[in-house]
């Protein structure tokens, strides 16, 4: 099955101030979404996962009635939940 991937504006914005280096991490393990990667549902969010990348965390829904992972939010570990 094929997914459609939105990266949200507030997300996009932040991978673009990474480095490089960092942007392709991101960017890579974004696109292999929905089930491969570390992930781990949100707790008290349903529907909501969160994508481990290093000291990154990309929170994500599926959408699956028109089968697109939506990409909320990205950032590091401490300020991303906030």
């Amino acid at each position: 099955m094929t997914y459609h991937v939105i990266i949200e504006k507030r997300a996009e914005k932040f991978i673009r101030k990474q480095t490089k280096e960092n942007q392709d991490r991101l960017i890579t393990a974004i696109y292999k979404l929905p089930f491969v990667g570390d992930i781990k549902p949100m707790e008290g969010k349903g529907g909501y996962y969160r994508l481990r990348v290093g000291d990154f965390r990309v929170i994500y829904t599926v959408e699956r009635e028109i089968v697109t992972v939506r990409v909320m939010e990205a950032g590091n570990r401490g300020d991303v939940y906030k």
